[in-house]
């Protein structure tokens, strides 16, 4: 008998496996195996608009005036931004920029300082 995973979102112990899904009986959430495929593949890479791989505390530069949405605020090209988070999501880059406090920006406007 294989060994399945835990629930993720109660962390029971007596999940299940229907067709390519895991089930938990106790809090009823449902989520997709992993396939072989994809078990095998290394974790996607967040890189910037040059196609340089940023990694977690790296320090990049603003390429393209960016507007704050609900704010007159505009992060300036040339921006420096130190120190930056990568996150799962749209917006790949979480940070705090000087005069303006902590943002969420897109690696595709900004580039790598080497």
């Amino acid at each position: 008998m294989s060994e399945l995973p835990n629930c993720p979102q109660c962390l029971s112990e007596y999940t299940y496996e229907e067709r390519e899904r895991y089930q938990c009986p106790e809090c009823g959430h449902e989520w997709f195996a992993p396939s072989e495929s994809e078990a095998d593949q290394p974790e996607s890479t967040v890189s910037d608009a040059y196609g340089s791989p940023l990694q977690d505390g790296d320090t990049v530069t603003v390429i393209k005036d960016l507007k704050i949405k609900g704010s007159s605020l505009v992060v300036k090209v040339g921006t420096k931004v130190k120190g930056i988070r990568l996150v799962d999501g749209d917006h790949d880059i979480d940070c705090n920029i000087k005069g303006i406090g902590a943002m969420q920006l897109k690696s595709q406007f900004v580039k790598k300082v080497k």
